[in-house]
């Protein structure tokens, strides 16, 4: 058996590398400087060592940017970014081309495959891994692959769904050591995509009885997370109002039992700030109005302003004149000891900052300043100076940060800190 992996980014890439230790695996993916670097042996998203990919690809682990090189495979896995545009709409192009180029690829397959009978009863798997509403694979996905391929769904070939759990930067809760869902188009294939992850995923699998609860377990996933968050940024900004400090109560509200651990910040990523819009989609375009969901959406996105308004607020109170004063922000990365900052709300303080003629610095030794430079047009701090710097915003807990002297680079300055991990001695406010 032979496995194609469409998309080698945070996903893509651990699960190429999982399967290439038991199939022969080709990893496809557009970005031709994405493959030559992982062709050489190295992974800029830190998802993968350098010595397990380079293990791999001796194994026969092939990458290209040719989708063609994948002719001849009877499984394909895609794991390609469903993004939002910018009325927070859901975005399928990509799903959509991956599966034009798959549905030519399986039709040359197909010819393939009748010349040889030895494997003539290998009938093409389609399996998607992106994180879409109930409904997307079969409604949406498999009429393309029909139309492009010329075969019959069910027939000819069939699909799968298995959603993604990546979580950027977890290095305990890796690709092979999360439970993973499956799901296929007919009860026995359900059971060979079951059986496919099985063979690499070391916590196991769970089987649901069709596509769309399994697409829709993953959505929730995400929706739920974001929900909780919104609830507990929301009674930062109340507590902030009343001047208790959030995180002392939420400590206390912890020592019950059944206590929900979260805590206040930005919410970013490829995951819980957009999945989110996907089940509203759906909800809308089955006639509900999903008022919680909206409002959980409402109230993280409208978090980097906040933040950005309760420095102004602090700098005002000590009497700092805004216009030309200098502020740092740590950390540009949407999490943690992470190089990912797709959907990173930083910029969202950055932005509000600036509109108050603020001169704002952001240093990130985590993320690659080039990409940043090239999305945003931002050009980060290469190190942090001795500037005295009017207010410093810890925007993101990389562990580097937390070792730097703060006081020392804003001595007269304000120091906010947006994920609580600073001692409280030292700080002006946190969220």
């Amino acid at each position: 058996m032979k496995i194609a992996i469409i998309g080698l980014g945070y996903v893509g890439l651990p699960l190429a590398v999982a399967f290439a230790e038991i199939y022969s695996v080709v990893g496809i993916d557009i970005n031709e400087l994405r493959i030559r670097e992982l062709q050489e042996g190295y992974d800029s998203t830190l998802e993968i060592e350098d010595s397990d990919l380079q293990a791999a690809i001796e194994k026969g682990l092939t990458l290209s940017n040719d989708i063609n090189e994948a002719t001849g495979c009877s499984i394909f896995i895609v794991t390609i970014p469903t993004p939002i545009d910018q009325y927070k709409r859901p975005v399928l192009t990509p799903m959509i081309s991956a599966s034009e180029e798959i549905g030519r690829i399986i039709a040359k397959n197909s010819q393939i495959l009748t010349e040889q009978p030895n494997i003539a009863d290998r009938k093409p798997i389609i399996i998607y891994e992106s994180t879409v509403y109930p409904g997307v694979t079969e409604d949406k996905m498999v009429p393309i692959l029909e139309l492009t391929s010329g075969l019959k769904f069910n027939q000819d070939f069939f699909v799968g769904y298995s959603p993604e759990r990546i979580n950027p930067g977890d290095k305990e809760h890796t690709v092979t050591k999360i439970l993973k869902i499956t799901s296929g188009s007919t009860p026995e294939i359900a059971e060979v995509v079951d059986q496919l992850y099985k063979s690499v995923i070391i916590a196991g699998t769970y089987k649901t009885s069709s596509i769309k609860v399994a697409e829709a377990a993953k959505v929730i996933e995400n929706t739920q997370r974001d929900i909780n968050i919104a609830f507990i940024n929301e009674l930062a900004m109340i507590f902030s109002m009343m001047n208790l400090d959030t995180h002392e109560i939420l400590e206390a509200a912890g020592t019950k039992w059944n206590f929900l651990n979260f805590k206040p910040g930005l919410v970013g990523g490829h995951c819980i700030g957009v999945d989110p819009y996907y089940l509203a989609q759906k909800a809308q375009e089955v006639g509900y109005n999903p008022e919680l969901i909206l409002a959980g959406r409402r109230i993280n996105d409208g978090m980097g302003k906040y933040v950005a308004i309760e420095v102004l607020k602090l700098m005002i109170k000590k009497n700092m004149g805004l216009k030309n004063s200098r502020v740092l922000i740590l950390g540009f990365a949407f999490k943690e000891n992470c190089p990912d900052f797709r959907n990173t709300r930083v910029i969202d303080i950055y932005h509000e900052l600036k509109s108050f003629d603020l001169e704002v610095d952001i240093f990130d030794p985590w993320v690659n300043a080039d990409e940043v430079m090239s999305e945003y047009g931002i050009d980060l701090l290469n190190v942090v100076d001795s500037v005295n710097y009017s207010a410093i915003i810890l925007a993101v807990a990389h562990k580097a940060f937390l070792e730097l002297n703060l006081r020392n680079l804003a001595k007269n300055g304000i120091i906010y800190d947006v994920k609580g991990v600073l001692d409280r001695s030292s700080i002006d406010a946190r969220l």
